[in-house]
């Protein structure tokens, strides 16, 4: 496999944000992994590369899925959500990410 090449602008837009629920924090502890919301267009390869250049660990495998919106109400006023996609980031053994300290890595 070919090596990707990735602006570093690109590279930081990549990830929005770490998701943190019950089912992340369970995966964080069982299988050393760490779940990201991440760009709709961005693809795994550079989900791989954005994650190990900015926590500066080595990734295994990335598992990506897209979260449709939900429909919600406002009162009288119907809504829908955002879809946005969510990416499982396996790290290697020994590596971890703690999203939840402030001033992580």
């Amino acid at each position: 496999m070919s090596k990707i090449v990735i602006g570093g602008e690109r590279l930081h837009q990549i990830i929005l944000g770490p998701v943190v629920s019950e089912k992340s924090t369970r995966v964080s502890e069982r299988a050393n992994q760490a779940v990201f919301r991440v760009l709709r267009d961005a693809r795994k390869p550079e989900i791989k590369a954005a994650v190990e250049k900015l926590f500066k660990v080595k990734v295994e495998a990335v598992r990506t899925l897209n979260v449709h919106g939900k429909q919600k109400r406002f009162g009288r006023f119907e809504g829908r959500r955002s879809d946005w996609k969510k990416a499982y980031v396996t790290l290697a053994s020994g590596q971890q990410i703690d999203v939840l300290a402030p001033g992580a890595n």
